[in-house]
């Protein structure tokens, strides 16, 4: 992200912008230079291409706000040097919202958008989640060993995880611990011998879409119509729905067990997900994100309509 070029033009927009008001500001000139003059659109258009650099590379929204945070208390330190009161004022202005976002997204809680139908049927595409960061310590980055107040997850959570092989979060199920042995016979789910309890609650339609590679390298999606069977599965103290497709990923019984320092993840939607089965693999420790907590809207596609019908506390 950091090398980005629309990442480097909206931080060089910025400077530009934040140098020419302070200069501005300092010497009192009656004519406005161009850029103080058009500063509101110049900062707009430099901020837009900054987050949009964020959103294509999957970066960490936090770091930009740790260093606009640091910046708008340097200004307050200088306008407080030079004596003078439109930076002090100004700067307070940008500095204490900044400031405050960064604590609550960084240490508390920081929104995401499920992309993928993974862990449906509870959890779908589009869904907005709030993800708990204090829930296994306190760190700042994404990734990495908390420093503070650090706590293992649990069986059943529902976690954000940053997967080694690609940076953006994945939404999972925790299933297997450090130590743990976990064996899928006809799809149902073995930790250390024992069966998981789940119960059956209903077949439905459904919609199956399928990503294919062609000979000619390109990308098709597919679907087809499929049958889902959904069933009620606990382990440790977490109940949820998960959903096996018929007819899809039969497979021989598989065991794997769980490195130390490791976890086991997988999605709900058993048939139709990347996890520990699959690409994932074991999750190391450090690449725990979060724990999703909360579903607070659902936005399907751009020109659809928001809707907090499903708001509520995640299972």
């Amino acid at each position: 992200m950091l090398t980005d070029p629309l990442f480097i033009l909206g931080l060089i927009g910025m400077a530009i912008c934040l140098f020419s008001w302070i200069k501005f500001s300092i010497e009192k000139n009656e004519v406005e230079p161009f850029v103080v003059r058009y500063i509101s659109s110049i900062s707009l258009i430099s901020g837009l291409a900054l987050l949009l650099s964020i959103f294509y590379n999957s970066g960490d929204l936090g770091i930009v706000l740790l260093f606009g945070s640091l910046i708008s208390l340097i200004i307050i330190i200088i306008g407080y040097i030079l004596k003078n009161k439109e930076i002090v004022s100004t700067s307070r202005g940008y500095f204490i919202p900044i400031f405050l976002i960064f604590i609550l997204r960084t240490f508390l809680y920081e929104p995401y958008q499920i992309p993928s139908g993974s862990m449906e049927p509870q959890l779908k595409k589009g869904d907005f989640l709030l993800v708990n960061k204090f829930a296994y310590g306190l760190k700042v980055q994404r990734i990495g060993m908390p420093k503070f107040f650090v706590k293992d997850p649990q069986y059943g959570d529902a976690v954000v995880i940053i997967p080694k092989h690609n940076p953006v979060p994945y939404i999972k199920r925790l299933i297997g611990m450090p130590g743990d042995v976990v064996r899928i016979i006809n799809k149902q789910i073995y930790i250390n011998g024992e069966a998981l309890d789940r119960k059956f609650i209903e077949s439905e339609e459904i919609l199956l879409k399928k990503r294919y590679r062609l000979s000619n390298g390109t990308i098709q999606t597919r679907e087809s119509e499929a049958i889902g069977d959904l069933y009620s599965e606990n382990i440790g103290k977490a109940s949820y729905v998960i959903r096996n497709i018929r007819g899809q990923n039969n497979q021989f019984p598989q065991e794997w067990t769980v490195p130390e320092g490791h976890y086991f993840v997988m999605g709900d939607n058993r048939d139709n997900s990347n996890d520990s089965t699959k690409d994932v693999g074991f999750v190391p420790r450090e690449n725990f994100f979060g724990r999703a907590d909360y579903l607070w809207m659902t936005w399907e596609c751009w020109f659809c309509l928001p809707s907090f019908e499903k708001a509520g506390k995640i299972n």
